[in-house]
């Protein structure tokens, strides 16, 4: 006898998926965008990089979260933003990768979360509630 049974919905699970990688990785590239990216340049800056590289930021942060979001060209997206989080950890956290913070916790947490998401809505893609709904790409 069942007494509560719930479908499941693909389509759904992954449509919440891409919201929560993407807006929440969407409100941190507004942030750098209002300062001006000044803390992505000082870094950048402190490795002998060119400042201008930190506009690359607005890509991985605001475009392609917003890509995910809609569910245009997903996996694309995923991929630049994956990329995104990978040189923000190296150059700005590579210091924390092993590391605890202060309430005892994995320093890079977040990025963590950012970079596996985002591994995940590649591999998963948009699923059925999408603007695009092409198999390679999607």
């Amino acid at each position: 006898m069942e007494i509560l049974k719930i479908d499941k919905n693909q389509g759904l699970a992954l449509f919440i998926q891409r919201v929560l990688v993407g807006f929440l990785l969407l409100f941190h590239g507004i942030a750098n965008f209002t300062s001006g990216y000044a803390f992505i340049k000082s870094v950048f800056a402190g490795y002998g990089l060119p400042e201008f590289f930190a506009y690359g930021a607005f890509i991985g942060e605001i475009v392609a979260p917003l890509l995910i979001i809609a569910g245009y060209r997903t996996r694309l997206a995923a991929l630049v933003l994956v990329f995104n989080i990978l040189v923000a950890t190296l150059l700005a956290h590579a210091g924390d990768i092993f590391a605890l913070n202060q309430f005892g916790g994995w320093a890079v947490e977040l990025q963590a979360f950012y970079l596996f998401g985002g591994l995940a809505v590649f591999f998963s893609g948009a699923g059925a509630l999408a603007f695009s709904k092409t198999n390679y790409w999607d």
